[in-house]
């Protein structure tokens, strides 16, 4: 086993038991992304955004609750997000009989606002996502409340690395796999577990342009910090990378590349056209990847992409997608 990847039994174990509150979401064929890309790429998708709370990140979140002892459960949880770990954070809280007190930047959708609310959760409002993580850092400090992070650590890891699990046990044989990356959380957990049942599988990262702090991290060889973060997929603008899920993403992907916020919106309406599916920006970043970046290098080979969410409400969505048909007059 590579260095600091979470150990497969562990990540079973942790399947196990997060299985009473979650589900097992499925893998498909995406046969009319392929046309898109000219019919020679075997294109799969897992459905992440099928997932309880609209996203991932319950894994993590419920992850990281099980961890706690029964007194740091009494004390109740915080967390900082722009809208889908503090949903989940919520729901993680709720299921496990303790209270959420969460931060999100005042520009989050109303309707990620409202989820947060519905599920139980004291909501805080910061001005933006830099000021959002200094305010929960001391509501944990003040309150006792246990913070829990957004992407970094090994509870969220080992969470993550059930979806990377599932796919191994969904798709015999894949020869690539392309990850959304925000923080890197999410790609931390998957790409360990799927290097160590698929080491010959190629793992790809990606990021917007305007948040690219693994990528840069990449380049540096070392944790880097944004000064700022300019991206329209408010769920991949983390300000910063950190050191658990940097090493674990150093470790096990191939590449990060980079795609533009008009390349998500091109890819939120092929998704939309081909597989009659409403995402996020953030979950459409695999789709712009294969489409664009990796296109050619990708071509011809089995290829499966993780559509990480989809908490987007119906007026959000028609703005940002771009559903024109290509070559229309």
């Amino acid at each position: 086993m590579r260095s600091g990847l979470v150990p497969l039994d562990e990540i079973r174990a942790l399947q196990a038991r997060l299985a009473q509150w979650l589900v097992k979401t499925p893998v498909m064929r995406c046969v009319g992304l392929e046309k898109e890309l000219g019919g020679s790429t075997e294109i799969y998708a897992k459905l992440e955004f099928l997932q309880e709370t609209g996203t991932f990140k319950p894994r993590g979140a419920l992850s990281v609750l099980l961890s706690l002892s029964s007194d740091q459960l009494a004390k109740g949880v915080t967390a900082v997000s722009a809208g889908n770990h503090a949903i989940a954070t919520a729901f993680a809280a709720r299921k496990l009989g303790t209270t959420a007190k969460v931060v999100m930047a005042k520009y989050a959708s109303a309707a990620r606002i409202q989820a947060c609310r519905d599920l139980g959760a004291e909501l805080v409002l910061a001005d933006d996502l830099h000021s959002a993580f200094t305010m929960a850092e001391a509501i944990r400090d003040s309150e006792g409340r246990h913070l829990v992070h957004p992407f970094d650590g090994p509870q969220t890891a080992a969470g993550t690395a059930t979806i990377g699990l599932e796919l191994c046990d969904q798709l015999e044989q894949f020869d690539a796999v392309i990850i959304p990356i925000g923080g890197g959380g999410l790609c931390a957990g998957i790409a360990g577990a799927v290097a160590q049942l698929r080491p010959e599988c190629e793992i790809f990262g990606v990021e917007p342009t305007g948040a690219d702090s693994m990528y840069r991290s990449f380049l540096a060889s070392a944790p880097v910090r944004l000064d700022k973060v300019n991206t329209m997929a408010d769920s991949l603008g983390a300000p910063y990378a950190l050191p658990y899920s940097y090493s674990l993403c150093k470790a096990s992907v191939k590449e990060i590349v980079l795609v533009t916020d008009e390349a998500l919106q091109r890819a939120m309406g092929s998704l939309f056209r081909q597989l009659r599916i409403a995402v996020e920006p953030a979950c459409a970043a695999s789709t712009a990847a294969v489409l664009g970046p990796l296109a050619d290098r990708l071509r011809g080979r089995r290829v499966v992409l993780i559509l990480c969410g989809s908490n987007i409400d119906w007026a959000t969505y028609a703005r940002q997608a771009e559903l024109r048909l290509p070559h229309a007059a």
